[in-house]
């Protein structure tokens, strides 16, 4: 490649995986790579130095930008992140541009918020403004674009959609919201609501397709709750398309059928449109797609 062409690099930072790509300024794809993160807290960042050297290698010169994107809230500079939990915990206020002796600024982003952008540059919601992204797994992440901007809000808390509540009398969830989005529907709250039955959505939905009852009551009341999560973000931010992610969309039409019969019954549609519920497409290379776009963004704009 000629020096004369730019490229971006983004990495998603994550507690199993360290996810990166390189692309060119108008998003085509030169690299990509998935490796583990290392146990060992140091070494982890350490690798990422190595990461973009060997890229940058490749590519036959130094990369124009880079950006990171990892879990917790980021600092109000963009530089680091400066709150998160559990595992990790070296991540946070780690200053990235100075860590790396980087020319240009690195900006951080939160792991989720990464994932709508890169979907809504390259992905399943490219060419739209006005986009929420759920990422449905462990947990239930997710991100919301309005008039093209990414929100973040004042501490860096926007787009926690799975902490939105569904019911004030439900159990606090870990931010201490009651009877969240993600209680409902999240792998963590599976063995509660199904009295100890299942540990994983794969095993609810194998059963739910071979017609157990029961696993159909469970599966189903979550996907309800899903459905009215959804449509109370659609009253809130009004998206022209609702992208779902994660682990359990992995569940196919067994997700989706019921969940567009629940939509249908329950959204408001004053001039008669629907709103779209499609998948993502980038898969688990969404957020280092929106590092990425991200780095390309905060140095390129005006």
């Amino acid at each position: 490649m000629s020096e004369s062409i730019p490229y971006a690099v983004g990495i998603d930072v994550g507690g199993t995986n360290i996810k990166t790509v390189a692309v060119t300024v108008d998003g085509a794809l030169l690299f990509q790579s998935q490796q583990p993160t290392s146990e060992n807290e140091r070494a982890w960042a350490e690798r990422i130095r190595q990461v973009i050297a060997d890229i940058e290698h490749k590519q036959g010169h130094k990369a124009g930008y880079v950006g990171l994107a990892a879990p917790g809230l980021v600092a109000t500079d963009f530089r680091s992140i400066a709150w998160m939990q559990g595992r990790m915990a070296s991540l946070q206020g780690l200053d990235w541009t100075r860590y790396l002796s980087a020319p240009r600024i690195i900006p951080v982003l939160n792991d989720a918020q990464a994932a709508l952008l890169g979907e809504a540059w390259k992905g399943a919601a490219a060419g739209c403004r006005n986009v929420v992204l759920l990422t449905l797994g462990t947990g239930v992440g997710g991100g919301a674009m309005v008039d093209g901007r990414l929100l973040r809000g004042a501490i860096g808390r926007a787009g926690h959609l799975g902490h939105i509540s569904l019911n004030p009398d439900g159990d606090l969830d870990i931010t201490g919201s009651p009877g969240s989005l993600e209680d409902a529907i999240g792998d963590c709250s599976l063995p509660k609501r199904s009295g100890g039955r299942y540990t994983a959505t794969s095993e609810l939905v194998r059963d739910y397709k071979s017609g157990d009852a029961e696993a159909a009551q469970i599966w189903l009341r979550s996907v309800k709750a899903l459905a009215a999560g959804i449509v109370s973000l659609v009253n809130v931010l009004d998206p022209e398309v609702v992208i779902l992610g994660g682990g359990i969309v992995k569940a196919g039409d067994a997700l989706l059928v019921p969940l567009r019969e629940w939509i249908d019954k329950f959204e408001w549609r004053p001039t008669g449109s629907a709103v779209r519920i499609v998948k993502a497409s980038l898969g688990e290379m969404a957020g280092a797609w929106g590092a990425a776009a991200n780095a390309l963004r905060v140095n390129l704009l005006p």
